[in-house]
């Protein structure tokens, strides 16, 4: 308990042995986080920034993890429904807790399954936004352990983008829109993929680390059934000097 005899944000959230409880800045929010697991990284942030999401609109998480892209969508917008699905029971399960911790659980609902299975799960034309965090590592890409929470999450061993684009595909509403963060190096195959499943890349953004230091990160917007035109926006800097971040990533975490 606290001093004023309130209950702590530990016993709110339920902490377990070796997690931690991380501020997002955002309407109070905090996260449940555990070292030894997969930890979210600038790229989930960026990819909550990038969406956009209209009152009253109905979102998805996919590869949602331990929930932070849906709890800062819920924070950053006036979402009426928030889904997320995450394959790891583990990180499902984390994810809950910070859900029920931050009293989001009328806004956000959070559910351990198989992206592959999203369509039986939720329905077709079900969505106005997707967002999606996806593994970023074509499988069979450098030795790695198939059953490794962190692996699963940077290799595609159960899930490939293929797999994102064709159920978003079928998930999404016509004119619904896809939001993702990905690799540059992936760009064309991105591209090509999200065409091949009638998801038109509509907008385009490049993460930069340093000004004039090649791009580590793509943020990519797709319409279903969206015509031809892509917009490619000014370029996110990430870092104005070693260890000082520019107004825009201030703006985007909420300093």
């Amino acid at each position: 308990m606290s001093k004023e005899g309130a209950p702590s944000p530990e016993s709110l959230f339920d902490l377990r042995p070796e997690e931690r409880l991380d501020d997002l800045e955002r309407n109070g929010f905090k996260l449940i986080q555990k070292p030894s697991a997969f930890c979210f990284g600038m790229d989930a942030v960026l990819l909550s920034g990038f969406a956009r999401v209209k009152k009253g609109e109905r979102a998805l998480d996919l590869c949602s993890g331990n929930g932070i892209v849906a709890i800062l969508l819920a924070a950053k917008s006036e979402s009426s429904r928030i889904d997320a699905l995450e394959l790891q029971p583990q990180m499902a399960e984390m994810a809950c807790r910070s859900v029920k911790g931050n009293g989001l659980s009328d806004r956000v609902f959070m559910e351990c399954g198989d992206v592959r299975e999203a369509v039986q799960k939720y329905g077709k034309a079900v969505f106005d936004v997707i967002t999606c965090n996806p593994p970023y590592i074509r499988a069979g890409h450098g030795l790695v352990n198939p059953t490794d929470g962190k692996a699963i999450a940077r290799h595609e061993i159960c899930c490939t983008f293929e797999d994102v684009a064709g159920q978003s595909a079928q998930l999404l509403k016509p004119g619904g829109r896809l939001y993702l963060v990905h690799r540059p190096e992936r760009l064309m195959d991105l591209l090509s993929t999200l065409q091949k499943a009638n998801l038109e890349p509509k907008r385009m953004k490049m993460v930069h680390p340093f000004l004039g230091e090649p791009a580590n990160m793509v943020l990519l917007e797709a319409v279903r059934g969206g015509g031809s035109a892509m917009q490619v926006e000014a370029p996110v800097i990430v870092y104005r000097a070693k260890g000082e971040y520019t107004d825009e990533i201030r703006e985007i975490y909420g300093y």
